[in-house]
């Protein structure tokens, strides 16, 4: 990024886009922040401190409070706070193509003030983005490395995949409870990050930022507004979801997802405790309703599926995690699955209505299957019979191989009448009495 001899401090006209568009993003951030979200292949803050110090010049931004970081050798470092002026928002909406009316505020109180929160959702953001690093040419000065030398140094390492460009992401978004976006009644919450992009695999992404010092009560509690927020109707046309009037529609049931990310520094016992503990206080507002077979055939387990139509699917991350593998990184816990998942796995609901389908097809064939083998055994059986069959010698009926029957002998009936009958003399005996014998006469 070369200098430029129109401005004071030598910045050129992208080096001062990219400070308008990312302070109309965060609204509050210090030059190395805004150097990791813009051109992480700089060497240092300088190039942006320019930039800034020109705007500050055109009165489109100002530095109303500052911040103490502890870098990586454990130095406390003091760095300026920067932000937007009334008329730096106007000039980051057309930067960013967005309608005045929805830049929000310019954070001065917050920066004033050291703006611990805002500075930890630009990290997050930071790290959701992980902007590719490039390669840079800054003009060479005195005691600096030969062209020749700097080629030879070797090239920024790469990072993950991060999630959209800057421009789809948002923050301190109202989500109205009651009233309008304008005038929100009480009790509505403040979407620390909003990540909108029509026609991308996760199009919208809600994000609320935990730097720890809020209690998991509290914590629950937003998902709970959140959840009242999304259940919100509107009548146009037709009855939607009032979020579907602002942000793009998702294509999964349900809520759009809500992901928590931790960035407060703890151990793994204390950092799963925490989220545990705030995942059974919100528990009804992401489990979802489970629907059970109303019949289950004897010997099969019951089966079902849950509906998360009325649900918000909740992750959960840390900013390390986020930060080293980036948000398509095996970083995500989903509440209710039971393993480290990328985004897109994460977000897929296993159990629903479309799993459970899967499964009664698959039944369903099974015992097609299984009819048919019967239906072929039985046809195979009625083959063999008909090949076997003979004619009753007596009354001339087909007769069935069968127990007690002998081949080309009597049908059953027919052995059944002879056996009922009492046993009777061919002929009488001369001089004997019988049935049809002769009287003797006398």
């Amino acid at each position: 990024m070369g200098g430029s001899k129109v401005r004071r401090y030598g910045s050129t006209g992208r080096t001062r886009t990219m400070c308008l568009e990312a302070l109309g993003v965060v609204k509050v951030a210090t030059p190395e922040q805004i150097r990791r979200l813009m051109c992480p292949g700089t060497k240092d803050a300088a190039t942006v401190r320019g930039g800034l110090k020109d705007l500050e010049a055109e009165k489109l931004v100002i530095s109303p409070g500052s911040a103490v970081r502890v870098n990586a050798a454990g130095v406390r470092i003091t760095e300026k706070l920067w932000t937007l002026t009334p008329a730096g928002l106007d000039a980051a909406a057309v930067v960013l193509d967005r309608p005045a009316r929805e830049m929000g505020g310019t954070a001065k109180a917050a920066a004033a003030s050291g703006a611990k929160h805002a500075r930890a959702v630009t990290e997050v953001l930071a790290a959701f983005l992980q902007t590719p690093p490039e390669p840079t040419s800054p003009p060479v000065r005195k005691n600096q490395l030969a062209p020749a030398d700097r080629a030879a140094l070797s090239a920024p390492a790469a990072r993950p995949e991060g999630l959209g460009p800057l421009a789809a992401w948002s923050t301190e978004a109202v989500l109205p409870v009651g009233g309008t976006f304008l005038a929100p009644a009480r009790g509505s919450l403040r979407a620390d990050v909003v990540f909108a992009l029509p026609g991308h695999d996760v199009p919208l992404l809600f994000v609320e930022v935990d730097n720890g010092s809020e209690g998991p009560p509290i914590v629950a509690d937003k998902i709970a507004r959140y959840r009242r927020f999304f259940a919100r109707r509107v009548s146009a046309d037709r009855e939607v979801p009032l979020w579907r009037t602002v942000w793009p529609d998702s294509p999964r049931d349900g809520h759009p997802p809500v992901a928590l990310v931790f960035t407060k520094d703890m151990g793994e016992k204390a950092m799963r405790a925490r989220m545990g503990e705030v995942g059974a206080l919100s528990r009804e507002h992401w489990r979802g309703i489970w629907e059970a077979d109303l019949y289950t055939p004897e010997g099969q387990e019951s089966d079902g599926y849950r509906d998360y139509k009325t649900a918000v699917p909740l992750l959960a991350t840390t900013l390390r995690q986020l930060a080293a593998h980036g948000p398509h990184g095996p970083v995500w816990w989903r509440y209710g699955h039971k393993t480290w998942q990328s985004l897109t796995d994460a977000l897929d609901n296993t159990d629903d209505y479309r799993a459970y389908s899967v499964r009664e097809e698959a039944r369903r064939q099974a015992r097609q299957a299984e009819q048919e083998r019967k239906n072929r055994e039985y046809e195979e059986k009625r083959r063999a019979l008909e090949a076997a069959k003979w004619t009753c010698p007596t009354c001339r009926r087909s007769v069935y191989p069968d127990t007690g029957l002998t081949s080309g002998g009597e049908c059953r009936p027919c052995l059944s009448y002879r056996r009922s009958q009492p046993d009777v003399p061919e002929q009488q005996q001369p001089g004997r009495g019988g049935l049809f014998g002769r009287r003797r006469r006398t």
